[in-house]
């Protein structure tokens, strides 16, 4: 298998899996800010220019949430449950987490890191002003729902937790409003114990943009 990736938030979560799976894989690196994700070349592979991409066989696999499953599967791994009612709950987080977490959450990590590593000025007042009230708001569903919880599904870790954490090791840089989430904070520290979570990526985090 070989993966397609940047040291970016959605590619995190597909290299994550991969190598908590300790799953056989090539990795290819695609420098964003050279455009190679826009090269002929690769969109002849992912029409849409984006990373993560993951080439099986004749299968080429775009989407982060549709890599973690096919590798869960590809494993037999319980990242993705056996039990039909159990996918559905993770179908609904990484829905959730799409939709709306990592929505603003991206629209932050793009104001406040992205536009300034790459040139594009400073962040956007008013989109970081929205961003912020929508994230918190849905930081306080997800923050209520932990309470008592390890992990989304309970006890059991799963790609939902990959998902829906991705943004979490930029809050700093991305100036993501956590301060007084303290399940969010709890569930992201067991997060961290996960070498694959603090390390995803084929070079250290400490060199990712």
């Amino acid at each position: 298998m070989k993966l397609y990736y940047a040291e970016t938030m959605n590619p995190r979560k597909a290299c994550a899996v991969a190598k908590y799976l300790n799953l056989p894989m090539e990795y290819v690196r695609v420098d964003l800010r050279k455009g190679e994700h826009l090269k002929p070349e690769f969109l002849s592979l992912n029409p849409n220019g984006k990373v993560p991409l993951l080439v099986d066989g004749d299968l080429l696999l775009w989407e982060s949430a549709a890599i973690m499953v096919h590798l869960a599967v590809k494993a037999g791994s319980d990242l993705w449950p056996s039990e039909p009612t159990q996918q559905v709950e993770v179908l609904r987080w990484l829905s959730w987490d799409l939709t709306h977490f990592s929505r603003h959450g991206g629209t932050l990590y793009f104001e406040n890191l992205i536009k300034q590593a790459v040139g594009m000025g400073e962040p956007s007042a008013a989109a970081v002003e929205e961003a912020t009230k929508f994230y918190k708001r849905f930081a306080g569903v997800l923050d209520a729902h932990l309470a008592g919880r390890k992990y989304l599904l309970g006890d059991r870790l799963t790609i939902a937790d990959f998902g829906a954490g991705t943004l979490l090791p930029w809050t700093k840089e991305a100036k993501l409003p956590l301060e007084e989430f303290a399940n969010i904070a709890r569930w992201h520290e067991r997060l961290m114990e996960i070498p694959a979570w603090r390390e995803p990526f084929p070079a250290p985090m400490s060199e990712a943009a």
